[in-house]
Formats: C-alpha cells, structure tokens, sequence
C-alpha cells in the first residue's frame, strides 16, 4: 500500500530496518557513488525514512571524515533511527556480504589467476575500472557541483593532487578554509544543494523530516563523544595488542593493522581518494602484492557489493598468502586472516566516528558556517576522484611502456555505454570481461 506524500510514515521497527540494510548489504554495486544513489532512492524517495535535507546533511559529513563515505552514511542512518545498535547493525550487514565474497574471489584469483582465461578477463575489466571511476566522479560531480565556487575547488584539488602532489590530508584542509571564507562572502553557493536549496526535490513528508525533533540520543553532549571515543580506540588497541602478542609485532598482520588503522584515520574523501595511499603502502612499502594485483584487486572490488574500499581485503589476503603469515600449510587461512585484520582496522574507525560524532552533526544541522566547509570538501572530492582516474589510467593504458591500443578503446566503449546509455555496472563488468577474453584470445 503506497502512503500518501502528506502523511508522515509510521515508525520503523528495528527487525524491519534488519532487513533493508542486510538487503543493501546484498545489492549495493557501483561503488560509492551506486550505494548513495540507491540509499537516496530507497530512503528518501520511496520509503521517506529520513528527509533529503537532513541525508544530505549526513552525506557532506561522511565524505569529510577518513573513510568509506557510504558504509559512515549507513552507520549515521542507522544510528538517527535506532540507536547505537541500529548504528551497529547497518554497518555490520552493510559489510560482511562484501567481506566474504570477495575473500572467495581473492582465493579463486591466488589460486588460479595465471591461467589465461582469468588473465584475459582481468585484462577487459581493467580499462572498465577507469571509466567506472570516471562516471562515479560525474554522479558526484553533477549533485555536488552546483556553482562556479565548488566547480573550482574541485579543479584546485584535482590540480593539487595530480600535479602538485600535495597530501589529500591538506587538501582537505584547504577546502575547508575556501567554505568558511565562503560562508561569509557567499552563503548560499556554500548550502547544503549549492546556490538554489529551494530547488531540492521534495518527496512527502519523511520520518525524520527537516523539522523533526533530534531524539534524545541524538543530541549532543561532550561526555558522550569522549566516552564513545576512548573505547572505540582502546577496543582497536586491544586487538592490536592482541595480534603483536600471538605472532610478533613484525609479523604481516601486525603491520596490516598498523597500517590499515593509518589508513582509516590519515585518509580523507571516501574509498576513491583512499586507494592512492593503500597503493603506496601495499605495494611500494610492505610490497604485500604487486601493482597489477592491486589494480585487479580494484576490478574484484567493483564486481561485489557494499563499500569499494573492501578492496582492503583483498590486499590483506594477498599479503597474508604471499608472505605465509600462518605458515605454508595454511595459505588459504592465512589469507583469511589477513583479510579480516585488514578489514576490522579500516572500518572501526568508520563507527567510532558516527556513533561519537552523530550528535555533533545533528547539532550543527542548520548552520551554514558549519555545513559550508562540508560542501567545500565535498566538492574536493570530486577532483580527487578525477585524479584516480588519470592514476589507474597511467597503470593500464601505459601498462608495458607504450599505449595500449585495445585497452584504450575498451575504456571508451565503457564510457560511453556509462554516460550515454546509462548501463548497470555490474553488466559493464561482464561485456568489457568477455571483450577481453575474446582479445586475448585473438592475440595469443
């Protein structure tokens, strides 16, 4: 039964929230930018849990904080709705779907990635990476950039990353600095929506509505923050603790937890700003796997569900099989390993950040000074991904020194069927998998 726009929704059981998020967990392709749309879509437009005012609201705050910016909005919607276990939960199921498929993958590619029929579908799958990553910074691009102001910030950051190589981390900064001083000379190219927040598109009365009460646990309090805080990073050290005491603090999967807890707190702008830094670490640094690995460990990623940055997962399961971290005798478990650790230190920070810093942004919801910087760096990370784009390129189109010809032009059937025909992502994957299968093929 649909509910009128003008009636506002009864309130959500938890058992009923259960099941939509362990259903997204299933269906969210398309990296972030596909989870936000399909969250938006469900949420906003046809279930109205929440308005799209205040999603969007969440949304400029998750793409400020280190990390996957959609698993943090599922947190945060999760977390308005039913607490910190709603919080929990939504995180958990949006996850752990992604979590196990792609440690099957990660093991079917170890175990029999030099065949030639996988390499020649990786070959067709790499190319589709890049224009994937293209169109995820266009959908970002197109709701983001809504003036002249954010269209040049998002050109400053992609000059800052690309050629200036400065570090996300003061890019960040800077855009942030661009929104306060924005506020102040033009506050409403720096609302949430950009210049014409009248225009938002409105879809009937929500649960949480521009102007519902903040709950009770949702209002902000010093003591809460701190508490949250402290225990989320005492619970992260006791399992560091945990893993140096049972195999060394040299042993790989201290370092994966080391590492990737750097990486979830040093890293800004969702999974696509992330992976530059994972590269330099995985491959440059701990040499975990190699740069074709990690750019087919991308290409696994953007085939599974949930959050594009499970990509850790993969590295920390070839990490943890090349270098045998449970042994020789057990490859297969010590890549388990590797992936779990990977996974658990990149995405706690993700919960400690929306169940501390929830309250904070439902305090801050409508003040302009404070939503300002968010739309700023939102609009950052729009270059940022661009950047990752030209990176990947580099890797794949240049991948033997000179350009590759067929790559190139899987890439361009890929953005065009993207941009003009609007194809799913996961079909994509499949026609650029066979197109390289059937090249392969042919020149071998």
């Amino acid at each position: 039964m649909t509910i009128s726009r003008d009636v506002r929704p009864d309130p959500v059981p938890l058992r009923e929230a259960f099941w939509y998020w362990l259903k997204l967990g299933f269906i969210s392709f398309g990296g972030p930018a596909g989870q936000i749309a399909l969250m938006h879509a469900e949420l906003v437009e046809r279930r109205r849990w929440i308005s799209e005012r205040r999603f969007l609201h969440a949304l400029n705050y998750c793409m400020l904080l280190p990390g996957p910016e959609a698993t943090q909005l599922a947190i945060y919607i999760g977390w308005l709705m039913h607490r910190t276990r709603g919080g929990i939960i939504a995180g958990l199921l949006f996850l752990l779907p992604s979590l196990a498929l792609l440690i099957a993958l990660s093991w079917l590619y170890m175990a029999y990635g030099n065949m030639p029929v996988v390499a020649g579908v990786m070959y067709g799958i790499k190319p589709a990476v890049v224009a994937i990553v293209l169109a995820a910074a266009w959908r970002i691009g197109t709701r983001t950039l809504k003036n002249g102001a954010l269209v040049a910030i998002a050109l400053a950051a992609f000059v800052a990353i690309a050629v200036l190589e400065l570090p996300f981390p003061l890019i960040v900064l800077g855009a942030a600095a661009a929104g306060v001083v924005g506020a102040r000379v033009w506050p409403s190219h720096f609302q949430i929506g950009g210049q014409h927040p009248a225009s938002r598109a409105s879809y009937g009365i929500a649960l949480i509505d521009d102007d519902t009460p903040t709950p009770a646990h949702a209002r902000f309090s010093w003591p809460h923050l701190v508490k949250i805080a402290l225990f989320g990073c005492a619970f992260g050290a006791a399992a560091w603790l945990l893993i140096a005491v049972r195999f060394g603090a040299a042993n790989a999967l201290a370092q994966m937890a080391w590492f990737f807890s750097k990486a979830a707190l040093l890293t800004f702008g969702g999974a696509y700003a992330v992976l530059p830094y994972v590269y330099q670490g995985g491959v440059e640094h701990f040499h975990w796997l190699s740069a074709p690995q990690m750019i087919d460990g991308l290409a696994l990623g953007e085939t599974t569900p949930g959050p594009l940055i499970m990509i850790v997962a993969f590295v920390g399961f070839v990490g943890g099989w090349t270098h045998a971290v449970l042994g020789e005798a057990s490859l297969l478990l010590a890549g388990v390993a590797g992936a779990g650790v990977a996974a658990f230190f990149t995405f706690l920070p993700s919960f400690i950040f929306i169940l501390a810093g929830g309250p904070l942004v439902e305090w801050t919801r409508d003040d302009v000074r404070m939503t300002a910087p968010l739309t700023a760096i939102s609009a950052a990370v729009v270059g940022v991904i661009v950047s990752l784009a030209v990176f990947f390129g580099e890797h794949v189109f240049l991948a033997r020194g000179q350009l590759d010809i067929a790559s190139l032009a899987i890439c361009a059937a890929a953005c065009l069927a993207l941009f003009r025909y609007r194809i799913g992502t996961i079909g994509l994957i499949f026609a650029c998998a066979l197109a390289g299968l059937v090249l392969s093929y042919y020149n071998g």
